[in-house]
């Protein structure tokens, strides 16, 4: 064993000191303060040397270690510049370059870390580095092995081009070339949680933890509470919390995301916003990650004074990623009461990419324009919708539209409107025509309130009883006597019996 083996095994067997213990709030649920008393202190059992090493190789070590790390990726970016000259199909020329660069450097990281290093450049590649896994699965060279880690690699490769066969496969060559370990069960079940396989990274789950080799980690918890909280099975979710508390497991920021996510899917606002706090009163600092999902849930329950409060903490770091969140906050303003909402939603729309075109966004902001009377902002988002054909098709949103017109006694402006909805194949209902007679009527322009009759003869819309009721309303206003006893006598006729004020 050399001296560098030595110093990494002599580091991991060190034991540390628990942490203080934590001050938690009241409102935390006991379920939670329990768990998270239990794993505030770090397990002092040794970890499995080989998982170990990769870690060195992962840079979370300094020192010495960090400046071998160094070295290896450069050594490693070297080969992976020569890799990427060439096309991905081109077997026979990546096969050369490996024989050529690969098999020294590999022979001189014999524990595999150059390998699992070379894998990691190339995961944006994923057809190049299986190949580099293939080439490396046909090796017979004992002086540089394939590992396990290169498996485990391989395996998440192979799931992010949806390939579960071969993730599959190269879980039952590692396992049979005596290679298991946990981080291989945990990339496989990452295959499945990736691809909709629940079920089977259930099972293979339960394999682990019958495997008298492996057993779990926090990493395989991870997984499962991201997979019950996707399948918004909370119950079980909260069931993996206490395992990782009866395991005397430490939670990672991933296991808390993974919890506030679950509940932020499920629209369990104070389950999310109570685990929050139990993050906040541990050692596992939040990150951008967390404030997005806190961000998103109380943008959908619509608390907006801490919507904007975790805003504030995030707005410097907005990037054209987050536009989701972007759109997510300007409904929840949107559907609020909140007095100074439109400027709100302004400002927001100017972090939106140009040209970013959602269907429901431009409906939603049609409907906030209409119920602020802001017509020309209204119309301006109507024209958009009909450039990008986009068709509406709820009552409420018209409904909106027209009593925005309405409001601001646009005749002129609901009549083109209509016939714009008309050819766009919008949805038309009688409200429509009946606004139209009304603001009319209103400014006395008998002729046009009787076209829409017409208009509404062509769509076989026939008439209502509010629509007789606004004939005699107008006629009465503006003494028209006989085409008012007209339309009583219809009326009459029609069962509608005489209006009596």
């Amino acid at each position: 064993m050399n001296k560098r083996v030595c110093k990494l095994f002599i580091l991991f067997h060190t034991k540390y000191s628990p942490n203080p213990p934590l001050n938690l709030p009241k409102s935390v649920p006991k379920i939670l303060s329990i768990f998270i008393r239990k794993c505030s202190t770090t397990s002092s059992e040794p970890q499995p040397l080989s998982s170990n090493i990769v870690a060195v190789f992962s840079g979370k070590f300094t020192s010495n270690d960090s400046k071998a790390n160094k070295k290896l990726n450069n050594k490693v970016s070297i080969l992976r510049d020569e890799l990427l000259l060439g096309s991905d199909d081109d077997v026979e020329r990546v096969e050369k370059v490996l024989e050529e660069k690969g098999v020294p450097l590999f022979r001189m990281y014999s524990d595999g870390s150059a390998a699992v290093q070379l894998l990691h450049q190339l995961y944006k590649k994923p057809t190049l580095a299986l190949e580099v896994l293939s080439w490396r699965r046909r090796q017979v060279d004992y002086s540089a092995l394939i590992s396990s880690e290169e498996y485990a690699k391989g395996i998440a490769i192979a799931g992010r081009l949806k390939n579960v066969d071969l993730a599959v496969e190269l879980f039952k060559e590692a396992r049979n070339k005596a290679l298991r370990t946990t981080s291989i069960y945990n990339a496989l079940m990452s295959v499945y949680m990736y691809n909709g396989l629940s079920t089977k990274c259930q099972k293979l789950f339960q394999d682990l933890k019958k495997d008298a080799v492996c057993r779990p980690t926090i990493v395989t918890y991870n997984i499962l509470i991201c997979i019950f909280g996707r399948m918004l099975l909370t119950d079980r979710m909260e069931e993996i919390l206490r395992e990782i508390r009866d395991q005397n497991l430490s939670p990672d920021l991933k296991t808390y995301n993974n919890i506030i996510g679950g509940y932020v899917t499920a629209w369990m606002w104070d389950s999310m916003e109570k685990s929050f706090r139990v993050m906040q009163a541990s050692s596992v600092e939040p990150t951008f990650a967390t404030y997005k999902l806190m961000l998103r849930g109380y943008s959908l329950s619509g608390q907006l004074n801490k919507m904007e409060e975790i805003f504030e903490l995030m707005i410097d770091r907005i990037t054209d990623q987050e536009v989701s969140l972007i759109r997510c906050m300007i409904f929840a303003y949107c559907k609020s009461l909140d007095v100074n909402r439109v400027n709100k939603v302004e400002k927001l729309l100017m972090l939106l990419p140009q040209g970013d075109y959602r269907p429901s966004l431009n409906v939603v902001l049609i409907t906030l324009y209409a119920k602020e009377c802001m017509v020309e902002k209204m119309e301006s988002a109507i024209n958009e919708a009909f450039e990008k054909n986009t068709s509406i098709t709820t009552s409420h949103t018209m409904q909106s539209i027209i009593c925005g017109y309405f409001r601001c006694h646009a005749a002129d402006r609901l009549a083109d409107f209509v016939k714009r909805a008309e050819i766009a194949g919008w949805k038309i209902n009688r409200s429509l025509y009946h606004c139209k007679m009304v603001m009319y009527s209103s400014q006395r322009r008998m002729t046009e309130m009787e076209g829409v009759l017409d208009e509404m003869n062509k769509l076989n819309m026939g008439c209502s009883k509010k629509t007789f009721w606004i004939l005699y309303k107008a006629y009465k206003q503006w003494n028209q006597e006989s085409r008012l006893h007209q339309v009583v006598g219809i009326m009459c006729t029609l069962g509608y019996g005489v209006p009596f004020e």
